[in-house]
Parts: C-alpha cells; sequence; structure tokens
C-alpha cells in the first residue's frame, strides 16, 4: 500500500520485506530515505538501524508503535533522524520525507569558518582543526545551526525549525536526544575542549573551550 502511495506522489520506491534483505538494500541501492519499521520478522528494526548507522549516514525515519515512547527515544539514540507512531496518516508520512528530503538536498558551495571549525555546505561536512566529523543530517544541522549562533543561546523553537523543519511538539524529546549523541561524538575530538551547553528554559549554547570559562563558543 505505501510503496503504491508514494510512488503516485514521485517517490521510486524498493521496499524489502525483512531486517537482512534491508540492510542489504541499503548497501546495494544507496538510497536517499530510508523508511524503518520496528517490527521486523526476522530481526528487530533496532538492529538493524544500528548495523545501517555503522557504515551509513542515510537519512532514516523510523516507524514505531503508537504509545511506546521508549522505542522512540531508544530509535533517536541510535541515529534514526525522525520517528512516526503506528497506526499514522499517509499523508503525514509523505510530509515527514519531503522534509527530510529538503533538509538533505545540496545547498551553494559557501564553505563557513568558526574557530577552529570548517562547514562546507555543498558537501554537508563539517570539520575540527582537519578532523572531519561524521555527522547524521539532524547533526550537521544542528552543529551548523550552533555554529551560526556563536555565542548567543540558541532557542529550542529555533533548533528545531533548522534541524526538522517543523515547528517543536509538546513533549518531543526528538531535540535532545539528537543532541545528546552530537555531543558525544564532539567529546571524542581531538583537541577539543568544549560542549554543547543546555541552557534551563531556553535552548542551547555551543562552547568551544569550557577551561575558557566558555569565553569563546
Amino acid at each position: 500500500m505505501l510503496e503504491s502511495y508514494l510512488s503516485r506522489h514521485g517517490w521510486k520506491v524498493t521496499s524489502t520485506h525483512n531486517g537482512q534483505d534491508g540492510i542489504r538494500a541499503a548497501q546495494s541501492l544507496s538510497p536517499s530515505l530510508i523508511i524503518l519499521d520496528g517490527m521486523l520478522p526476522d530481526m528487530d528494526g533496532f538492529d538493524v538501524l544500528r548495523r545501517i548507522r555503522a557504515t551509513d549516514n542515510v537519512p532514516v525515519l523510523l516507524l514505531t508503535a503508537r504509545g511506546e515512547e521508549i522505542d522512540r527515544i531508544v530509535g533517536l539514540e541510535m541515529g534514526a533522524d525522525d520517528y512516526l507512531g503506528k497506526p499514522f496518516n499517509p499523508r503525514e508520512l509523505l510530509a515527514r520525507m519531503r522534509a527530510i528530503h529538503r533538509r538533505a538536498a545540496p545547498r551553494e558551495d559557501a564553505d563557513t569558518i568558526a574557530p577552529d571549525f570548517v562547514t562546507n555546505e555543498a558537501r554537508r561536512e563539517i570539520s575540527f582543526r582537519g578532523q572531519v566529523i561524521i555527522l547524521t543530517d539532524i547533526e550537521y544541522r544542528l552543529l551548523a545551526t550552533l555554529l551560526r549562533g556563536g555565542a548567543e543561546v540558541v532557542d529550542r523553537e529555533d533548533l528545531t525549525r533548522q534541524a526538522f523543519d517543523r515547528e517543536s511538539r509538546p513533549f518531543d524529546r526528538s531535540l535532545d536526544m539528537h543532541v545528546s549523541r552530537l555531543r558525544r561524538k564532539l567529546d571524542q575530538l581531538e583537541g577539543f575542549k568544549g560542549t554543547v551547553k543546555s541552557i534551563r528554559n531556553s535552548g542551547y549554547l555551543l562552547v568551544q573551550d569550557e577551561e575558557a570559562g566558555g569565553a569563546r563558543a
């Protein structure tokens, strides 16, 4: 049903019906977007997501059982770009897919340089002192937005719009989970002494040197 519906709306769709075939298809077809069901007949959908994320940052939209918040949190922690609870309206799925596709579209090649960071919009790539940071599309947009914010706190609503191309929703922890993943990746950078700080009741701030008291951001 979804394959027929999405094909009518301009998407070229390849469907598989178990985890192993899905992993092989993700590796061989280089898709622009993966819709992944959390419940598969041969293996857990989260295991499929883990295998995909080990080698590829292709956008993944996770379908989860309605009401299973823990599934959504785990999926976001593992690198899903967005999630949708089942049952769902196909039009909402299509809207989510289009939003992800817009976020991933190449932009004009205009490198932006911040202290120690270089952002390449065309390649959707950010590096720190020559170290390319392996980022999902959501993480890339979050970090680029925080870098543009300079020493200012970027509020949650703005970060949500920039990263997810939608307004923030009550009780939605998507932003926090993606920021947590981004923070862990920055922590692994050689020579990086900063962090992404959570500012209570406001938003997030990228501090590039905590030892300097956050003077640089």
